[in-house]
């Protein structure tokens, strides 16, 4: 392994610990020597890594460090451009632009060994099978599942019958066929799913919900036998 490849691994196992970690976990996670693990550890602190820690005691990088010159390795950028590839072509408008945006970005910043890749992976997303059928804009829900408020929603369910919900939404699935809101549903008093294309109505409300969303999430996922996330009807 290249030593600047090294170092940026080093980087990646630190942020992915958020309490200190034992340079011998560290040494044996990337596979070199203690004594290797300790130079890298000062280099990349003499570049301005904010790395604390000492030998028998354990290192934590602080989150206010960022690496300027931005490298990827090759599986690394493969699997950035198969993710903004598919975002560009199953998510909703304001997603599949923010997408593009953001590849623009790393393009920009980018060696240009690695910036050739971009156009010449043979990795590739499937044809789109649907069109956007939605009535109501997305990035309401997901403003509101990222600030915890509740929504008001009109929804038609599978036998035509429409009802007006609030909700507390904490998650937004997208699939190649249709998208799925899933929160916690005030009129059933239980965890629901709702395919956005039946969804005639959506407000944010100011009113947040009175439980965090991670919980929320937590619960749901412990009671799914399975990931088969069925509309309400």
């Amino acid at each position: 392994m290249a030593r600047a490849e090294r170092l940026l691994s080093l980087l990646q196992v630190l942020r992915r610990h958020k309490r200190p970690v034992s340079g011998a976990r560290l040494a044996q996670e990337l596979g070199i020597s203690i004594r290797t693990l300790y130079r890298d550890i000062a280099s990349l602190q003499a570049q301005g890594a904010d790395i604390e820690g000492e030998p028998g005691v354990g290192y934590v990088l602080r989150p206010s460090f960022m690496l300027p010159p931005l490298m990827f390795s090759q599986a690394e950028l493969e699997a950035l451009i198969l993710g903004f590839r598919w975002v560009e072509k199953f998510a909703d408008e304001p997603l599949t632009k923010a997408a593009g945006d953001a590849m623009a970005k790393i393009s920009t910043v980018l060696p240009d060994s690695l910036r050739d890749s971009l156009d010449s992976t043979a990795l590739r997303v499937g044809p789109r099978v649907i069109q956007d059928t939605e009535r109501v804009d997305l990035g309401i829900a997901r403003t509101a599942i990222r600030l915890q408020r509740k929504l008001s929603i009109t929804y038609i369910d599978g036998a035509g019958q429409e009802s007006e919900r609030v909700i507390w939404p904490f998650s937004l699935g997208y699939f190649q066929r249709f998208r799925i809101l899933v929160g916690w549903c005030e009129l059933k008093g239980d965890f629901r799913h709702f395919r956005t294309d039946r969804i005639r109505g959506l407000v944010s409300l100011e009113e947040s919900y009175p439980r965090h969303r991670a919980d929320l999430f937590k619960q749901w996922r412990a009671i799914q036998t399975e990931l088969s996330y069925v509309p309400d009807t």
